[in-house]
């Protein structure tokens, strides 16, 4: 199971605070705790106005690097932002996100292609998220072909089907669930992510929800997560679920974890 930090983002108050006044600490410090949590990717959202994003994208960009070598995940949809941030990378970057959307496959398509990079894809056109589980394998289908025609391998492409949140629909777990099911009957080579807490937005008791959500989207086929790699429960939940679904092994992650006392935190 693959872990895209999610805490450097813009949309966050304190974070958004420290892009603006320029608090290089405080970003270095969420990058250390993701890293030292095991993430794969550490998500770089600057969340600023499109003029002034590509310098804001290039200062997390050397601040995370400044502090740990986890490879960065930009997170943008602005082609200049992110052809300027990546020319800053140390490491082949993963860039979120692609679509069906004429804008970001006019524009942020080509710089995946053109860089080799991994790259998460949003099972969505110009008009929105669909309702469907038929209709995201439609539109994922599509955005293959798209992929393959510019030479990018379908092992580069995490495929997000979108989870909406249980609040306003008692079958979008479902949905979500039969949809990464098929994604992976269908074409087995591509990976599938998710940002973990959309399922439970509106909900109380959220980290139950997302708990168990995680869970169950394992079973199904998620190789992926966008979530806080420090959250214990996420870290608990994620190791037993790799041991039942017989991806560790000899048991050996689970009982290294617990030795070091990651279940007593």
């Amino acid at each position: 199971m693959k872990i895209i930090g999610e805490k450097i983002n813009g949309t966050r108050k304190r974070v958004k605070q420290a892009i603006e006044e320029r608090d290089a600490a405080f970003i270095q410090d969420l990058a250390r705790e993701q890293a030292s949590a095991g993430a794969d990717w550490l998500d770089a959202n600057a969340g600023t106005a499109p003029q002034r994003e590509p310098d804001d994208l290039v200062w997390l960009v050397e601040n995370i690097q400044a502090a740990v070598d986890t490879p960065v995940c930009l997170d943008s949809a602005n082609p200049r932002a992110l052809e300027t941030a990546i020319k800053a990378v140390n490491k082949t970057p993963m860039i979120n996100s692609i679509s069906m959307e004429p804008n970001r496959l006019e524009g942020v398509l080509p710089i995946v292609a053109a860089n080799g990079c991994p790259a998460v894809a949003l099972a969505m056109d110009e008009k929105g998220i669909p309702k469907t589980k038929e209709e995201r394998i439609a539109i994922i289908g599509r955005m293959l072909e798209k992929t393959r025609a510019l030479g990018i391998p379908d092992g580069n492409l995490y495929f997000d089907p979108l989870a909406m949140t249980i609040a306003t629909g008692m079958e979008n777990g479902l949905i979500f669930f039969d949809t990464i099911r098929e994604i992976r009957a269908q074409f087995p080579d591509v990976h599938m992510t998710c940002g973990l807490s959309n399922i439970s937005f509106g909900m109380p008791a959220r980290s139950f929800i997302n708990r168990v959500f995680l869970a169950f989207s394992m079973q199904a086929g998620l190789d992926c997560a966008i979530c806080d790699p420090n959250n214990q429960d996420i870290r608990t939940t994620i190791l037993a679920a790799e041991l039942l679904l017989g991806q560790d092994r000899h048991c050996l992650k689970y009982t290294r974890a617990f030795r070091a006392g990651v279940f007593n935190k």
